[in-house]
């Protein structure tokens, strides 16, 4: 059932983007929302995973980003707020993918989403005005987010700690195109490049659980 879901939400995902390209907004609204719906479906059809928490704050994420993605979606986009949003959603994967007690996170693993982090926001920050600090917590949180879905892969492989880090990966990918395009350098592809990232790592995420 769970991957049944996971297809729909990636076709769901694929009209969103063309409805998108060609302006069909009421389309986008939509689609976008039914896509995110349907990865939420496909997240609570997956058994519960041990801790049972894990699958608990994975949908408590992907709600958050739906919250998010309303906010983003509408007519005058209220950024602060979906950022917000996110930023919240980001919390909810920390905890999901936070090592166990006793066992603290690979700091070897940190140094490239460190590094990362750094040469964001530095490429971003002259752009950012007001938004600076709030910017600043976006990406280092999600960097964390992305380093500790790797760190879990790294301590225990399998399957669906795979699919995390592969999500987190491609979600941080997803937000780096959204902030370069907004505050950088705005490129006529970004929002297919950033839907195209955000709902396979969206779908990723829901099957790690």
């Amino acid at each position: 059932m769970a991957a049944s879901l996971a297809v729909a939400a990636l076709a769901a995902a694929v009209l969103t983007i063309r409805f998108d390209l060609t302006r069909r907004r009421p389309a986008v609204y939509v689609f976008r929302m039914l896509t995110m719906g349907l990865i939420m479906a496909a997240a609570a059809a997956r058994p519960a995973p041990v801790p049972a928490s894990y699958k608990t704050f994975i949908l408590a994420g992907l709600a958050a980003s739906l919250a998010g993605d309303v906010f983003m979606m509408l007519p005058k986009k209220k950024f602060a707020a979906g950022l917000a949003c996110f930023l919240a959603a980001n919390g909810f994967y920390i905890l999901a993918f936070r090592p166990a007690p006793g066992h603290p996170a690979a700091a070897a693993l940190l140094l490239p989403f460190l590094l990362l982090a750094v040469l964001l926001f530095r490429t971003l920050a002259p752009g950012l005005g007001v938004l600076k600090v709030p910017v600043l917590a976006y990406v280092g949180t999600v960097s964390a987010m992305a380093w500790l879905a790797a760190n879990r892969y790294v301590e225990t492989g399998g399957l669906r700690p795979l699919f995390a880090m592969a999500g987190a990966a491609l979600f941080l990918a997803s937000d780096a195109v959204l902030a370069y395009n907004r505050f950088a350098r705005p490129f006529a592809a970004a929002q297919a490049v950033i839907l195209g990232l955000y709902f396979p790592a969206q779908v990723l995420i829901a099957l790690s659980v």
